[in-house]
């Protein structure tokens, strides 16, 4: 009897295979434009604010500064050009590393994904996946970002350095060549790996949850419609930006730090660990509230503008891997 039932309901069936889209060479050129262009429009705007901040960090006559009373003496003493020291570098660290970071994630992602092997497989490890993607992404646009960073750096913390990106970049090059170039490759990896864990891996779990609670036709309704797709993506943006803030903050602390000259002597490594054993949990968040802020804006508006870019591009939609609901 059990067996004439097993053989009238069949074998049981397997994972089903995950159908993965094959991205062309120009789809990875949509995304690498498109992430190339919301990073640098982002981080570009924010030029003004990253000049007073690193003034605030290093320079000794900044010290006791607030944010509001240095920008008022760098206007007053320098002009308000000023504020725009190191947007050259900026952007362009901006722009290269937005490209390779978004298009290497969507890379990484759909490699990952065909690793998994099967659908079930892939939305079961589906956290693994976008920590993996995010990740490795990061870790490579950094390289990028690490030589243009140090010359904004120079530019803005040394006056009379150079008198913009291509020479500052290039007495950089000349006299400190690939060792001070690379200087601070680990400490920025600290930071922005775990923000764009932050920032692609919440973001999707946020997708994930909206689209989870609305019927297939309104799901179709949102995607259909740009209004109502951006709105999502802005606010999922926002929540993004508040975890990529958290999950980078201590980092963040940590390299103020080393920018102020403090701490130990010795490798990069040794220095940070000193420094966090010194600040402690509570020294490592602070100030975590406004850069909550900042980062929320600055994440936002990147997968805002992303997706304006993709879609004006043409470009197809990356690979969804989000747990379905519930029947």
């Amino acid at each position: 009897m059990s067996d004439s039932k097993a053989q009238a309901s069949g074998p049981v069936p397997g994972p089903r295979p995950f159908s993965v889209p094959q991205f062309t060479s120009s789809d990875y050129t949509s995304f690498f434009f498109a992430g190339a262009l919301c990073c640098t429009v982002s981080h570009g705007a924010m030029t003004p604010v990253d000049v007073v901040k690193t003034r605030i960090q290093i320079d000794p006559v900044f010290r006791g500064h607030s944010f509001i009373s240095g920008t008022r003496h760098i206007i007053s003493t320098e002009g308000p050009r000023a504020l725009l020291t190191g947007f050259g570098p900026t952007a362009v660290g901006y722009f290269v590393q937005g490209g390779a970071k978004f298009s290497g994630y969507e890379f990484w992602k759909k490699t990952f994904v065909q690793i998994a092997g099967s659908q079930e497989s892939a939305v079961a490890n589906r956290t693994a996946i976008y920590l993996g993607a995010a990740s490795v992404a990061e870790f490579f646009a950094d390289i990028l970002l690490t030589p243009l960073e140090a010359t904004r750096i120079r530019l803005v913390s040394q006056r009379g350095y150079a008198t913009g990106l291509v020479s500052g970049f290039t007495r950089l090059a000349r006299e400190g060549g690939l060792r001070e170039m690379y200087a601070g490759f680990l400490p920025i990896l600290c930071k922005q790996i775990p923000y764009a864990i932050g920032q692609f891996t919440v973001n999707e779990f946020c997708h994930e949850v909206v689209f989870r609670s609305l019927t297939s036709e309104r799901k179709r309704h949102i995607e259909n419609s740009p209004t109502l797709k951006y709105t999502v993506a802005l606010g999922c943006g926002v929540i993004a930006g508040f975890a990529a803030a958290i999950l980078s903050q201590p980092a963040d602390t940590l390299l103020s730090q080393i920018n102020k000259g403090h701490g130990p002597t010795g490798s990069m490594p040794h220095r940070l660990a000193v420094l966090a054993r010194e600040a402690g949990f509570r020294g490592l968040f602070a100030g975590l509230g406004p850069r909550m802020i900042m980062t929320a804006g600055l994440v936002s508006s990147q997968f805002l503008l992303y997706g304006i870019i993709k879609d004006a591009l043409g470009a197809p939609p990356g690979i969804e891997i989000h747990k379905p609901a519930k029947a």
